[in-house]
C-alpha cells in the first residue's frame, strides 16, 4: 500500500500508543491499553487504512 502519514503524524501515532501500553502497567491497569498496539503498527506502516478511504494524506513527499 501507498504510505499516506506524515513523519509528524508517525512520531504523534506512536507516542499516543506508547502511552496507552503504559496505562495498562500504570494507571488504571486495564487491557483497553491494548489499542495502542495498532496504533503503532499503522505508524511504523505508514499506511493508515482511514485516510485511504478518505482520501487524505499528511505525508508531503509521498504519491
Amino acid at each position: 500500500m501507498e504510505r499516506n502519514i506524515g513523519v509528524l503524524d508517525q512520531l504523534v501515532r506512536i507516542l499516543i500508543g506508547l502511552v496507552l501500553i503504559v496505562l495498562i502497567f500504570f494507571g488504571p491497569q486495564t487491557w483497553w491499553g491494548l489499542i495502542g498496539v495498532p496504533i503503532i503498527v499503522i505508524a511504523i506502516s505508514g499506511t493508515c487504512p482511514l485516510y485511504s478511504l478518505l482520501g487524505m494524506r499528511t505525508c508531503r513527499k509521498c504519491g
